[in-house]
């Protein structure tokens, strides 16, 4: 148990069987009334934002959550199969847990968050930036050249992507995984 003193930037919380991880929060003493504290949280599981105000001194539930590097290896019908760099464990982890699933492949770290008291895994999230392999795109027009003009492209894992009409066939690219958009081409 820790009260609304004990807040800190990335601290986890069970607030009715949901975990939440504390984004910001702020100690408000008004000149009249009594003092409270204001927090922003992230729902662990959808990764939404929630605003919440709670009196000063409440007890709240912490959760003791880890984040630990796994290397993905191949995907079976129960989900995707994860194994732990240094000691080998094998993992099986819901392809819905996974935050930008259609830019992973195989042989990519992730970092999944981990229940420290039950081993259960909550969620698992990409590195923000990946470097893909253009395996298909149109040859770019002469004469496209208008502002920021687009085309589509199919990255090696599959995915369509949108991407600037100067990038090829056999280009390797970095794309954000948050929102699958171009980022640039990769260095070498």
């Amino acid at each position: 148990m820790a009260t609304t003193a004990d807040f800190k930037n990335g601290m986890t919380l069970d607030i009715d069987g949901t975990y939440f991880e504390i984004v910001e929060f702020l100690h408000v003493k008004p000149g009249k009334g009594p003092a409270f504290v204001r927090t922003k949280l992230r729902n662990i599981a959808t990764g939404r934002i929630l605003d919440k105000t709670w009196n000063s001194g409440v007890k709240v539930d912490e959760v003791r959550i880890e984040r630990r590097p796994y290397q993905y290896l191949y995907e079976e019908e129960m989900g995707l199969v994860f194994m732990h760099p240094e000691t080998f464990e094998q993992i099986t982890i819901p392809k819905e847990s996974i935050v930008g699933v259609q830019f992973l492949k195989e042989g990519d770290m992730v970092e999944a968050m981990v229940h420290a008291g039950s081993e259960e895994v909550l969620t698992c999230e990409l590195p923000s930036h990946v470097t893909l392999e253009v395996t298909y795109t149109e040859p770019a027009v002469k004469g496209n050249t208008a502002t920021n003009a687009q085309k589509n492209a199919t990255l090696e894992t599959g995915t369509e992507i949108q991407v600037p009409l100067f990038i090829e066939n056999g280009e390797k690219i970095v794309v954000d995984t948050r929102d699958g958009s171009y980022i640039s081409r990769a260095k070498e």
